[in-house]
């Protein structure tokens, strides 16, 4: 049993939750509690926490059967966990690798392009959310939070293991490659003057969605194919990124959605 916070598994352990520098070179990030532990695929875990009183309960146990697993004194394990209410058990896993062909499904291809998201709990929900939405990838850029910042992984509630990411050193150039590949792109813009929801999105779709005080960059807007607005009442500006993200992504969804029906 692990006894001490001073020990270097849990001096391992804690850097990879507060570091992204140590998650990027380990190529693995920390997940927390049993839902996410659950979800997650055998063969990427790689190792496993679990506090003393977790092994209280026969049905923690059972979930346990397949691992090996260290140990911690229930100190300890609050002293590690991100949580407030820790439930007993962290697991080390993988970062699933992509290349942008897994993100691109013809004229099913759907994206999120994200420009300098900076809130790690509005880049999980977008990740949740698009996933709901039959989002098939999301491209990012460098300066977008960390994917595997703690709190973007409790917030995508297990959807980081399923969808899709791609991070960009050249954000701009990646999205004249989907130019190419027939990915028409929208950004919801100041300058736009169309609804969102009078435009086509049945073909290869991407929408940018920009930083949450800034929007979009130049550059980066200026290689969207169309501007669209968000219509909005009252005295409102402008909407939450993720809230920006999600009607989007769904618009796209019910229109294919309809598409597919009408021809049944």
């Amino acid at each position: 049993m692990i006894t001490s916070t001073a020990n270097q598994q849990m001096k391992h352990l804690s850097a990879l939750m507060k570091k992204s520098r140590e998650r990027k070179k380990e190529g693995a990030f920390v997940v927390e509690g049993i839902k996410m532990f659950r979800e997650a695929t055998k063969t990427s875990v790689i190792s496993v926490y679990v506090s003393e009183s977790f092994l209280h309960q026969n049905e923690n146990r059972k979930l346990l059967e397949e691992y090996s697993y260290e140990i911690l004194q229930d100190s300890v394990f609050r002293a590690v966990s991100d949580t407030q209410t820790p439930q007993g058990i962290l697991a080390v896993v993988r970062m699933p690798k992509y290349e942008l062909k897994n993100l691109l499904k013809g004229d099913k291809t759907h994206l999120l392009i994200l420009d300098s998201i900076q809130d790690p709990g509005n880049l999980g929900t977008m990740v949740r959310t698009g996933e709901g939405a039959g989002v098939t990838g999301i491209i990012m850029n460098r300066t977008t939070v960390d994917l595997f910042n703690p709190k973007t992984i409790r917030s995508t509630m297990g959807s980081i293991y399923r969808m899709p990411y791609l991070i960009s050193d050249d954000l701009p150039a990646l999205m004249e490659r989907l130019k190419e590949k027939k990915v028409t792109l929208y950004a919801a813009h100041l300058k736009g003057n169309e609804s969102y929801d009078s435009f086509d999105y049945t073909k290869a779709s991407g929408f940018l969605i920009g930083n949450e005080g800034n929007g979009l960059s130049e550059e980066v807007a200026s290689k969207a194919d169309f501007y669209l607005k968000i219509p909005m009442e009252g005295q409102v500006e402008s909407l939450n990124a993720a809230v920006s993200a999600a009607l989007l992504t769904y618009e796209c969804s019910r229109q294919r959605r309809k598409k597919y029906e009408s021809m049944v």
